[in-house]
């Protein structure tokens, strides 16, 4: 197969799977629309290394994982953090619950290792169910390198429909109060506010606040962001002879760090237009683990992989109402925003509004909605997906 050909064919799978979710309001996940048209292509014509004939071979995906998860780092403002600290309170505790419950009896049922691989991409997105896959692969392996990509793919499908339940719930008995006058609306919602703040990036690069802006091209961005990728990894091999801690982890912490001093800008590899093209990358990497899935070892993994999800679920429920119970979060609230574990950003955004448009057609009331919904929502999802999973996927890989 020629390379060009090879990326029209994976290009137009990326594409399928990003029409049937638009579609469907994002209730059938493109990654799960993908990850089917991926399996059927390699169990028909597709070459098993067509991901790195069409261009990107697995040392393309890892240099676009450091890049990747440097860019998430400077996402994170300390500030913003803290005035949401019940929801991270509760998002936190949702992930010590799946942790317990899949320990405790997933564990006896499906193995030791099975739960270890399950956790990370459980909790996380893209970049933790990547790093397990990998982990598993190098520690011989196979089945649960493919097990934590379809874990992956699958728990959206948990996900999407009992935060929908659940929202709806919520919404509900906010509309009540609103109604009988029991509960005052800010402002259009501080939090919110807050949070599309935090979302408007501002010119934060005090260490270059001097130089033109003219000199801050697509490169020195890249260089940039680079150079702080470079010194996490230095960092995670100076320290290896002391204590095993993966570049990825120190990725994300040193993206934080290098925002916080100025030397990143948030969101720089958007703005120095690669994200797209790294996103592209990384799912295509992953998708690229699926080629030693037979139809037998699917089979061999659908019992865990029902349990393993129906498991962590349970664990959300039970420490997310404990949690809700001592921060006087109602018990809705706080299941929907550890649920935000099986998906993040955008889904935990597109559920919220469906739900606030489906309850309400008042503008008042639907501003009320979303300035008490949405913004534990959108930090619940960053925090799980983002942060927490990429150090739970570089501490569990090591257990492996």
């Amino acid at each position: 197969m020629s390379q060009m050909l090879a990326l029209v064919i994976l290009m137009a799978i990326l594409f399928i799977g990003d029409l049937v979710a638009v579609r469907t309001k994002a209730w059938v996940p493109s990654i799960f629309v993908c990850a089917v048209l991926f399996l059927l292509g390699y169990w028909t014509f597709f070459p098993q290394d067509i991901v790195a004939v069409a261009g990107v071979p697995p040392v393309v995906a890892v240099m676009m994982m450091y890049l990747l998860i440097t860019n998430m780092g400077t996402l994170l403002s300390l500030q913003e953090l803290k005035n949401q600290w019940k929801t991270i309170v509760i998002a936190l505790s949702g992930i010590l619950g799946i942790i317990a419950i899949l320990f405790g009896i997933g564990t006896l049922l499906f193995g030791y290792q099975t739960v270890v691989v399950a956790i990370p991409p459980l909790v996380g997105g893209v970049v933790s169910a990547l790093i397990m896959s990998e982990g598993a692969k190098e520690a011989g392996l196979a089945s649960l390198s493919v097990f934590a990509i379809v874990i992956y793919v699958m728990q959206g499908f948990a996900g999407y429909p009992i935060t929908s339940v659940v929202l709806k719930k919520e919404g509900k008995r906010l509309l009540q109060q609103y109604r009988s006058g029991k509960l005052a609306v800010e402002p259009q919602g501080q939090a919110a506010a807050e949070v599309a703040a935090a979302a408007t990036p501002k010119p934060e690069l005090k260490l270059f606040k001097n130089m033109p802006e003219k000199y801050n091209t697509d490169f020195f961005k890249f260089l940039r962001l680079s150079l702080v990728a470079y010194l996490a990894y230095l960092t995670s091999t100076l320290l290896a002879p002391v204590v095993s801690i993966s570049p990825f982890v120190l990725c994300l912490l040193f993206g934080v760090i290098a925002t916080s001093v100025g030397f990143l800008e948030k969101q720089v590899l958007q703005k120095a237009n690669g994200f797209g093209f790294a996103l592209v990358a990384l799912m295509l990497f992953i998708f690229d683990g699926l080629k030693q899935a037979t139809p037998s070892m699917m089979l061999e993994i659908i019992y865990p992989l029902v349990g393993t999800i129906v498991l962590a679920v349970i664990g959300m429920y039970i420490f997310s109402f404990i949690a809700g119970k001592i921060s006087k979060v109602s018990k809705e609230m706080a299941f929907a925003v550890s649920l935000t574990a099986l998906y993040g950003f955008p889904a935990d955004y597109i559920i919220t509004n469906e739900v606030i448009k489906s309850l309400t057609e008042d503008e008042k009331e639907r501003e009320m909605l979303t300035s008490h919904m949405l913004p534990p929502m959108l930090v619940g999802g960053f925090i799980t997906v983002t942060m927490v999973s990429v150090v739970l996927a570089g501490i569990f890989v090591g257990f492996l």
